[in-house]
């Protein structure tokens, strides 16, 4: 595994500076939380039938995956500000590897959204304090390689989704998940050192006092904060899309196609890989396109592949509409993360990203509720219609921006 082999880099550190020691370290715990993250979703079919939950209760049941995120995700800058984002990453990525193992030890609906509260805390911890540090490695390195975490990210998901699909068929799920806990110790215990040994360099006083105050401007024109808050929400319509395939794609396929549980494991695998791709070839394509071209030819993407994956009529068809949805929501994300952080710093982009993640964590309750009023399917297809907003916002955002920060 790639992400993998990043950590016996970290373990010869002659042969990295330490701020490329410490990109690693941040990229092998994107990959990971991606990884436990993935081997979560891909046994949800089997934990819905073993709590006997309907569409609806298993809706409510991830509900509280997002409160859990959402209310943690409000004081975990101020964790982070307090204590630096490395120790915050490391203390979460332990507490997210242990509560995984909470699942599969519940039989009902009302005990699984109890110890979905704990997962989805870690979770939305870890996702905040990651990216702040991501966000410091961007400013010290000065060159725009976001993209590059959450490539990471989505090619951990894809491995963990592989992985799944074949230990589904002869592992249970609270055997499949205890091993995903001690992954996720181990990897943390390898890598963890590095973020809790090295700080991030920071800019000298007076540049650092001049990027401040060029912060604070620009936070204080209400133009800009219009902005923000519109990258905040091309990243909700996008992230609504990785959550719902995430959450619902693997029971898509086994309920409505008749896809056998490793076949259906392939779907959000195969997601993930065309994330992976579109995302580690992100900055050629933005500097062909630009970047607003960029997002609204991703979002029509996602939006045609995502009608394909939810309605086509067969299993492979439904796969290669996965794959292209994949491939369009690959760098809306991150790109509208990147926006929000130029216009106003720091404060833009935690703004963008709260609006971001929530939508990644309320988009699958969302479609629970759906398919048990209409069908899954039908819910599916809100992924395309935020996926085609997104594009029409990005394209009306195109003049608006400072022009500093057209493309």
């Amino acid at each position: 595994m790639p992400w993998l082999s990043r950590l016996s880099w970290l373990s010869h550190p002659s042969q990295l500076s330490p701020l490329s020691r410490l990109r690693s370290a941040l990229t092998v715990f994107f990959a990971l939380d991606g990884f436990l993250f993935a081997g979560w979703v891909v046994r949800i079919p089997a934990i819905k039938q073993q709590t006997g939950s309907s569409a609806s209760d298993l809706g409510l049941a991830l509900l509280g995956v997002s409160a859990g995120a959402v209310v943690t995700m409000m004081f975990t800058g101020r964790l982070c500000r307090r204590f630096g984002s490395h120790p915050v990453t490391v203390v979460c990525a332990v507490v997210l590897s242990l509560s995984i193992t909470l699942p599969p030890q519940t039989h009902s609906a009302l005990t699984l959204g109890l110890v979905l509260l704990a997962f989805g805390a870690s979770y939305g911890s870890l996702n905040v304090s990651m990216n702040s540090g991501a966000v410091e490695v961007v400013a010290a390195l000065r060159r725009p390689v976001i993209s590059s975490f959450h490539a990471a990210f989505s090619l951990g998901g894809m491995v963990g989704a592989g992985l799944g699909g074949l230990l589904a068929g002869g592992l249970s799920p609270a055997v499949h998940l205890s091993l995903l806990t001690g992954v996720g110790l181990l990897v943390t215990a390898l890598a963890g050192p590095v973020l809790l040994r090295n700080a991030t360099p920071v800019p000298p006083v007076p540049e650092r006092a001049e990027r401040g105050a060029a912060t604070r401007r620009r936070r204080q024109d209400p133009r800009a904060r219009w902005l923000v808050l519109l990258f905040g929400v091309i990243a909700l319509c996008t992230a609504y899309g990785e959550g719902a395939m995430a959450d619902w794609s693997a029971l898509h396929l086994t309920q409505d196609l008749g896809a056998s549980p490793g076949v259906a494991a392939a779907g959000y695998s195969l997601f993930a890989l065309a994330m992976t791709v579109g995302r580690l070839s992100g900055t050629a394509l933005m500097e062909r396109l630009g970047q607003t071209r960029s997002l609204v030819a991703g979002g029509i993407t996602a939006a045609l592949g995502m009608l394909l994956g939810a309605l086509a009529p067969t299993t492979w068809a439904a796969l290669a509409g996965f794959a292209v949805a994949g491939l369009g929501l690959a760098n809306i994300f991150p790109v509208a993360i990147g926006r929000a952080g130029a216009l106003a710093g720091p404060g833009g982009v935690a703004a963008a990203s709260t609006l971001g993640y929530g939508g990644m964590l309320l988009g699958p309750p969302a479609i629970g509720f759906l398919a048990d009023w209409f069908s899954l399917p039908l819910a599916l297809t809100t992924v395309a219609l935020l996926a085609a907003a997104a594009a029409v916002i990005a394209y009306s955002a195109r003049d608006t921006s400072p022009p500093a920060a057209r493309v």
